[in-house]
């Protein structure tokens, strides 16, 4: 079945990329489309992974401090905790549960704070920063290189928002490009330096206590 949902959702990737291509003026549902055949791949992916009970209900804790903090920080623009937990999780678990992590984070604040289009890319970008925490775990392990991490995940995490939102719904064109970018700049800073505060008082505190209990998972008793 994962396999099945694989094929398909790449098969939702290839023809969703091919109507924006041809259709410029429906760019917003069919990049809804991409967004969520890719979103539908990575489930299946997930899922076909060598995950136990205790392992999900970890994730799913994860994600749900991360959702939570995201809501408790909502008057404050742009400052959450998604990113610096989404990446110390794909530091000390991998890359799967880093990816899982970000994404159901994303998700489930969204119930809080408001579902819509933007949901599935914003479960993509969370996504990505877990997975991109994974694959340069091990630069990522003293406080200073962490935080910087964050920082400029802080950042690529809203350029895909606003491209997607460019693409989406306004012109195709380098000058309404710069718009977006430029309009969304103080969000994106406050989304960035807050990033670096959460990391550098946290950070590699809660990579050291999920890195432990990850141990405790997949210790194994042997019997003589």
């Amino acid at each position: 079945m994962p396999r099945v949902l694989t094929l398909v959702s790449a098969a939702g990737v290839a023809g969703a990329a091919a109507w924006t291509a041809l259709a410029p003026h429906s760019s917003a549902l069919s990049l809804l489309v991409v967004a969520g055949a890719i979103v539908v791949g990575a489930a299946s992916w997930l899922e076909s992974g060598p995950t136990s009970a205790r392992e999900l209900t970890m994730i799913a804790t994860l994600a749900a401090a991360a959702a939570a903090g995201r809501i408790l920080f909502a008057a404050v623009p742009g400052v959450q905790p998604v990113t610096v937990i989404a990446v110390a999780t794909g530091v000390a678990l991998g890359a799967r549960a880093g990816i899982a992590v970000g994404g159901a984070a994303a998700l489930a604040s969204n119930f809080f704070l408001g579902q819509g289009p933007w949901t599935p890319w914003q479960m993509l970008a969370w996504g990505a920063c877990g997975a991109a925490g994974a694959a340069l775990a091990p630069l990522l392990r003293r406080r200073i290189p962490f935080a910087l991490a964050c920082c400029v995940l802080g950042f690529a995490f809203s350029v895909v928002m606003d491209l997607w939102e460019w693409y989406s719904f306004f012109p195709h064109t380098s000058s309404a490009l710069l718009v977006q970018l430029s309009r969304g700049l103080w969000f994106d800073t406050a989304h960035a330096i807050g990033n670096v505060v959460i990391a550098l008082a946290i950070g590699p505190e809660l990579r050291r206590m999920l890195e432990r209990y990850g141990k405790r998972l997949h210790t194994e008793v042997v019997w003589a």
